[in-house]
């Protein structure tokens, strides 16, 4: 049984940057590690939105709240490792909507249908492995 909070941010951070680089490999073909960091962040932090926005806003509108903190988080992911350390990870320039080439506006849309999947999953994970409550969701 995990007791410690920070065990189960560990966990959740562990699950989440695997999620999304098996997602990364699954869609391109390859990832990077720093994609296994980038995506425990994001997961963490749409969790923490989850755990705190419940019951007070809508499944959609952490839906929105959730693209722009994973949209945010690429971009500065992409300012750190493809801008300063020059590694080239990905480049988003011939992408419309884009900016400094490490966001687009179709990868925000994409965050944005991603982050029901992760808010399920958040709740999911803490249910079935911390057995907290799960959440009961107001859709609009």
């Amino acid at each position: 049984m995990i007791t410690s909070k920070i065990e189960k941010e560990v966990i959740l951070f562990a699950l989440g940057g695997m999620s999304y680089f098996i997602l990364e490999i699954i869609v391109r073909g390859y990832s990077h590690y720093t994609m296994f960091l980038c995506g425990g962040l994001c997961f963490l932090s749409c969790g923490k939105l989850n755990e705190k926005a419940h019951g007070k806003i809508s499944f959609v509108s952490q839906m929105v709240l959730s693209s722009i903190i994973i949209t945010g988080v690429e971009l500065i992911t992409g300012i750190i490792v493809n801008l300063w350390l020059k590694w080239d990870i990905w480049d988003y320039s011939n992408m419309p909507y884009n900016f400094m080439g490490q966001i687009c506006l179709l990868y925000s849309i994409f965050w944005f249908f991603i982050s029901g999947v992760i808010i399920l999953m958040d709740d999911y994970l803490r249910h079935v492995l911390f057995h907290e409550k799960m959440e009961h969701y107001k859709i609009w």
